[in-house]
């Protein structure tokens, strides 16, 4: 598996996946991406990748610099954090294992930074699967916290546990 930078080539494959009930279910009311303004940009504290599995696209990883993300949409956030957001778009790819090394390959990413001291993510409080799943990962709760329309649980994923 490897993971590319998302090309506005991409964006019919992004929008079908964003139409995908797996994909629905887990996305919550944030009023989806707006594909064609965000994969252009080229900003330091941001990466849109694809998954690839044997040259097949199968899902979408965002990372971002959460302290220095413009919409601060977590908030006002210490420094050296990460944030993540994932999902596997082609339904035929769930439950193979691809998450895991999906999340596997992201949190790599993350921590080649030496200054990167931990990672963010924020599941739907209703996603009782992905939460199981970002715990066997090392996750641990921080707390429950909305945003937006969307009740969720916020992980962190310190360095030393990973």
């Amino acid at each position: 598996m490897r993971l590319r930078r998302a090309t506005l080539e991409d964006v019919p494959m992004l929008r079908r996946w964003d139409e995908q009930p797996h994909v629905v279910a887990s996305s919550g009311d944030d009023g989806g991406w707006d594909w064609e303004a965000e994969i252009p940009r080229d900003v330091d504290w941001a990466e849109m990748l694809i998954a690839e599995e044997g040259g097949r696209p199968i899902g979408f990883v965002q990372i971002i610099d959460p302290a220095r993300e413009e919409s601060h949409y977590w908030g006002d956030c210490e420094e050296n954090l990460r944030a993540i957001d994932i999902w596997i778009g082609e339904p035929d790819c769930l439950n193979k294992g691809y998450g895991t090394e999906m999340m596997r390959l992201a949190i790599e990413r993350c921590f080649a930074d030496p200054k990167v001291t931990a990672i963010l993510i924020d599941p739907l409080a209703s996603n009782l699967r992905a939460r199981r799943f970002y715990e066997r990962l090392g996750f641990v709760a921080v707390g429950p916290r909305r945003f937006g329309l969307d009740d969720c649980v916020v992980y962190r994923l310190k360095r030393e546990a990973s």
